[in-house]
């Protein structure tokens, strides 16, 4: 076995959170100003610009997103063939009720959980499911066609039976799941209520734990007004209480859950109902927010599939989470039969947020909310001998982080709490949001690297070893050193010693941090490349990337070191030659390495392998996946995919089109954000960049990788020349106060106009069109 390199594994520390423009300017490139001066040339009067945007109309978005639509002509018979509604708690898949000639909505709610930790996270705290609605015709079902509109994030169309034709209309707004249905012909809408047993949807794979008992049963009553709730009381305290209530031709239904109040449920449940009234007066404030939501970022690209599919997961994303609600679980809001009722920490919910930062909505983020509010949660997690000074979480918990760690040199999976805490720097980030910072990552972070410390020791080599950890979910543990520790170790104290100085915090711990960098072992490298762990080679099929997180996404080692270049291409062949084990985000994150790499024509072969049928789990007709139940993570990180591809901010440097495939020789991106808090809108035509503009929201240092030949012009909006350093490898460093823009582009300036992109790669719409 032979160590990686300290030196190499440990970019400059200015590099990682990205806080200046380090480095000498370089030698200034052909057509460029020298080193300090501005690129436009000096005494020409300003020429003011502005974009021209044509997505600024209900008009010019309503007809782009209905190309991107999802489409049904044939009755979906699985959840993961049927339209989805959600509003980031309550969730509704609809598809025909198995067996039977009706149509099933389903409705569960991210909150609505068990609460006796003591069954562990498969049945004392997992979700629960609620029930569905059934709409039974009166005719045999013979036809649909079905749209789930996008841009009003809403399920149209009718239903063709022997008797005559239902025509329907459904969304999710408020907590509260609302259907119009009309009929014609001898046709009618019947609806019913199911509830469903409150008992995990793990009985699927495994009997119930020793000393489980079942919930009480649920009961129903009718209130004043003509509602009907089902009330189902919980065995460990607290309620699930469902409202429903027609009205004409609209039905509304709510979900309310509480703990430990057995009567807060049933109050809000009858709020939410009263609240939306109507199906048209809650649609109004339905299609107002998705409408808004839309505007703040755009992208189009010529591949009308991996298009549509691209802005179906931000619509997924946007019905599955939001600020303040609960930590997505591994099926999101929508519960189907499942032996992962929970959420899991050692991957899935990493990959789950990635993509809502390049598309600009952050409010979207309910993984730094959680965190942040169940930070005792994390400290009764460690063993209590830790307590004093350590947080962790373990593989799977409630949307309350409620799961106890194990420690090192037990073979426990201990880096969770750390990797889910990059996340929420990815946060931070592309905010510069310091409240973030202050009230959660470091705190956090701290105490999460601490428990790490404890149990680091020196060797005979005078270098600091960790005892066995396990790399998720590799089946066999390291006797010591696990590469997914030591680079979170690595990456952890970097980023603390980085967060002190941005916070001014004299913290007593930082010389600690220092000397683990110093004395920390090197990764564990054989002649295939990165191994799990000392010893340890990568022997064996591997689906999850954990030995390989240095390389991404924590960038730690990277394609910008050409010394490591071999390392990280030997590394990603290797895990890629093993392939019995993998699963789709296998190719996802091999697609975003290749990214890495610049590599775009690759990067995209890892990435369609997702979309062949052929793999053993590929992506759904709804564009869902899943494996033995549903597991949200690997569409959402696809989209992640594209997006590194499109543009990547890592290190400190906006990278535009640094990936992208051949075959997509036009692509607009608008108001993508980056780390630093910037806005990159780009278009790129005939293979060649055309422009960039970038728009600083917090006045971040700002170093652009352009891709851009010739001579360069960099003005700022009123047309003035922004002063720029060339700091060689095509990077140039540009002045960018806050709430400026800068344009940069060569030769004459441009067509500045953002739009849809020409389809050059049909494809059929998701669904069942």
């Amino acid at each position: 076995m032979t160590s990686q390199p300290e030196r190499s594994a440990q970019p400059p520390r200015r590099a990682v959170l990205g806080t200046a423009l380090g480095g000498a300017a370089a030698a200034a490139l052909p057509g460029t100003a020298h080193a300090g001066e501005p690129l436009s040339s000096q005494g020409a009067a300003p020429r003011p610009w502005k974009l021209r945007d044509t997505m600024t109309t209900d008009g010019a978005w309503a007809g782009f997103l209905r190309a991107q639509d999802l489409l049904w002509t044939r009755l979906p018979t699985l959840w993961h063939e049927g339209p989805f509604l959600g509003d980031g708690q309550l969730g509704s898949m609809i598809y025909q009720e198995p067996g039977a000639n009706r149509i099933r909505f389903t409705v569960q709610h991210g909150r609505v959980q068990d609460h006796r930790p003591e069954f562990g996270s498969g049945w004392g705290t997992c979700r629960l499911p609620v029930g569905h609605l059934t709409l039974e015709p009166a005719g045999t079902i013979t036809a649909v066609d079905w749209r789930l509109s996008l841009w009003n994030a809403e399920l149209t169309g009718t239903v063709t039976t022997t008797a005559g034709t239902l025509t329907l209309a459904a969304l999710v707004h408020d907590e509260v799941l609302a259907v119009r249905c009309t009929a014609d012909g001898g046709e009618r809408a019947d609806w019913t209520f199911h509830p469903e047993e409150a008992v995990s949807p793990r009985k699927i794979s495994e009997a119930p734990p020793s000393g489980y008992t079942a919930n009480p049963p649920w009961t129903t009553r009718t209130t004043s007004d003509g509602t009907e709730q089902v009330l189902q009381p919980l065995t460990g305290g607290g309620r699930t209480a469902t409202a429903h209530r027609r009205t004409g031709h609209d039905l509304l239904l709510s979900v309310g859950h509480s703990h430990p109040s057995d009567t807060a449920a049933e109050a809000d449940s009858l709020r939410n109902l009263r609240r939306a009234k109507s199906y048209s007066a809650l649609r109004q404030r339905h299609t107002s927010w998705w409408h808004a939501f839309y505007r703040k970022s755009f992208v189009s690209f010529p591949d009308q599939r991996l298009q549509s599919f691209h802005w179906i997961q931000l619509y997924k994303v946007a019905s599955a989470s939001r600020s303040g609600g609960p930590v997505m679980a591994t099926s999101g809001p929508w519960l189907e039969p499942t032996p992962w009722p929970a959420v899991w920490w050692n991957l899935n919910v990493q990959l789950e947020y990635w993509l809502i930062h390049g598309f600009n909505h952050p409010e979207l983020d309910s993984l730094a909310t959680t965190l942040r509010q169940n930070q005792e949660q994390l400290i009764a997690n460690v063993p209590a001998a830790y307590r004093a000074d350590s947080s962790g979480i373990g593989r799977s918990s409630d949307m309350f982080a409620n799961r106890g760690v194990g420690t090192p040199g037990s073979g426990a999976e201990t880096g969770d709490l750390t990797w889910a805490l990059h996340n929420v720097w990815l946060s931070y980030r592309h905010s510069m949001d310091k409240s973030l910072l202050r009230d959660t990552i470091y705190p956090v972070l701290r105490r999460a690297i601490n428990y790490y410390l404890h149990f680091l020791a020196p060797g005979s080599d005078g270098k600091l070893h960790l005892p066995s950890t396990l790399s998720p979910e590799y089946p066999v543990v390291p006797p010591q050193d696990t590469n997914y520790d030591l680079a979170l170790i690595r990456w952890g104290c970097r980023t603390l010693i980085d967060s002190a100085e941005l916070l001014g915090i004299d913290d007593e711990s930082k010389p600690r941090w220092q000397e683990v960098l110093v004395k920390l072992t090197p990764y564990p490298v054989d002649d295939n490349g990165f191994m799990i762990g000392a010893d340890t080679p990568y022997a064996q099929s591997h689906r999850h990337y954990s030995h390989l997180l240095m390389v991404y996404p924590l960038y730690l080692v990277n394609w910008d070191q050409p010394e490591n270049r071999d390392l990280i291409t030997r590394s990603v062949v290797h895990w890629h030659e093993l392939t019995g084990a993998h699963r789709g985000y296998s190719y996802t994150g091999a697609a975003s390495m290749y990214a890495m790499t610049g590599d775009g024509d690759t990067a995209i072969t890892y990435l369609r392998k997702f979309f062949d049928p052929t793999t053993r789990y590929p992506c759904r007709a709804n564009t869902h996946y899943t494996e033995a139940g549903p597991v949200i993570e690997t569409p959402l990180s696809a989209s992640q995919s594209l997006h590194d591809m499109f543009c990547q901010s890592w290190g400190g440097v906006i990278r535009v089109f640094p990936a992208v495939p051949t075959a997509w020789a036009d692509l607009t991106l608008h108001d993508f954000r980056t780390q630093g808090a910037f806005l990159v809108s780009a278009v790129r035509k005939a293979g060649a960049t055309r422009f960039i503009r970038v728009k600083s929201l917090a006045g971040e240092p700002l170093q652009l990788r352009h891709g851009l030949t010739g001579h360069l012009t960099a003005v700022l909006e009123d047309g003035t020349a922004a002063r720029t350093r060339d700091l060689g490898d095509g990077t140039l460093a540009i002045d960018l106060p806050r709430g400026r823009e800068v344009l940069v582009h060569s030769g004459s300036r441009p067509d500045l106009s953002i739009a849809p992109v020409a389809v050059s790669e049909p494809g059929p719409a998701w669904g069942l069109p």
